[in-house]
């Protein structure tokens, strides 16, 4: 194991509370025990590769068209050994707790505005400064087609923020199944690219790992968490555990090993500092990426100029990110954001008494930007997530 993965092995056991027998023993444990960038998930995978060798996928892809909710019966037709997975697989963990699950519910309906503002220009952005995740979108089948890919991406997201994701009539548990299959196709499609090899740098040439998965929570969960505090958007203490623990249950069913996850807000803002800050950077899929998901607002009136949208990516990311993507300084919108964007939190919130001026330029460029996110306001359902058979033409 390099020292950067020693390093690594050590940070996520302290992030983890997990330091303990492997860190006093010289070398470690076995890098499988102990660092989630070696840890997989290699049923599904062994799985995967039998499907996609004997030419199976498309008629998985047809079979599981017609499974949407969690409460619907496995799909007919599909091979024996893919029934006997997802019969083990799609439950949820016996440690759920339904309260919390309903009250995260709750709360992202409530927050609704801020989660589609921080997941869409937030997370969907900075997932093109995180080199692994931008160069695996890139050269896999999704990268070729970013407004399907963005589409499918969401869907998973609109089903996680459900008021019932996680109930029989919601669609999450099924959704991340799903993911979960793209994901051990994407794992042995992928290092087949000759242009993904060129510029990978996984473990074992192997992408989307237990540790890559925890990246991506940070990007998503962990981060709108900090920006909701940063913002001082009123949650209380029980909305905070509620949503942390939607998320728990959300990378589980995505198989991340439960040793991995973090049990508290605190524990994941130090895991985070440890696996996503450090490895933000740019690169060439990345950028390409960025521009192609922000051009996608040209397809519906957002009510701002591209200015203030490359603005407003920096105001949530930072100016650096911004730099890192080359997006064009607009100063004026960069003003009006930096200073209507609280003002327009705290009326929401009740905070402000009055009206601030710009509040309906930022309303309306939330609602546009929402539809836009949900596929031009049709249902997220409508473009379903599949299994890949092969990589970016």
């Amino acid at each position: 194991m390099s020292n950067l993965s020693r390093r690594n092995v050590l940070s996520l056991g302290v992030a983890l509370g997990l330091v303990g027998a492997a860190s006093a023993v010289p070398g470690l444990a076995s890098a499988a025990d102990t660092d989630p960038w070696w840890v997989w998930d290699d049923e599904v995978d062994r799985l995967l590769v039998s499907l996609l060798d004997n030419g199976q996928i498309p008629a998985v892809n047809t079979a599981m068209a017609s499974w949407v909710n969690n409460g619907d019966p496995l799909p007919g037709g599909l091979p024996a050994a893919l029934t006997t997975w997802l019969q083990k697989v799609n439950r949820m963990p016996s440690w759920a707790d339904p309260a919390k699950l309903r009250r995260a519910a709750d709360f992202n309906r409530r927050k609704d505005t801020y989660l589609f503002m921080l997941y869409g220009l937030g997370s969907g952005i900075m997932s093109t400064v995180i080199p692994r995740e931008a160069k695996s979108v890139y050269w896999s089948a999704g990268g070729a087609d970013m407004k399907d890919r963005a589409a499918k991406t969401f869907t998973f997201g609109y089903d996680l923020s459900d008021m019932n994701a996680f109930d029989p009539t919601g669609q999450f548990v099924v959704s991340a199944n799903k993911t979960r299959l793209v994901h051990a196709a994407v794992r042995h499609l992928l290092p087949q690219s000759p242009h993904w090899q060129a510029v990978a740098d996984e473990p074992r040439r192997i992408p989307i790992s237990n540790g890559d998965i925890l990246v991506t929570f940070h990007s998503l969960g962990t981060f709108v968490h900090k920006k909701l505090k940063e913002w001082r958007v009123p949650m209380t203490t029980a909305d905070e555990e509620a949503f942390l623990h939607s998320w728990q249950v959300a990378i589980h069913l995505l198989g991340v090993r439960e040793e991995f996850i973090p049990k508290t807000w605190a524990a994941a803002y130090a895991q985070s500092a440890q696996v996503l800050t450090p490895i933000l950077a740019p690169s060439y899929e990345g950028k390409e990426l960025a521009e192609d998901l922000l051009g996608l607002t040209a397809q519906i009136d957002l009510g701002v100029t591209r200015g203030f949208l490359n603005e407003f990516v920096r105001y949530v990311l930072s100016d650096e990110i911004g730099d890192w993507l080359g997006l064009r300084r607009d100063y004026a919108a960069a003003t009006l954001i930096r200073t209507g964007w609280p003002a327009y939190i705290a009326f929401r919130e009740g905070l402000l008494p009055v009206m601030p001026v710009g509040f309906y330029m930022f309303d309306q460029f939330i609602r546009a930007l929402a539809m836009l996110f949900l596929n031009n306001g049709t249902s997220p359902t409508t473009t379903p997530i599949t299994i890949p058979t092969g990589n970016r033409p």
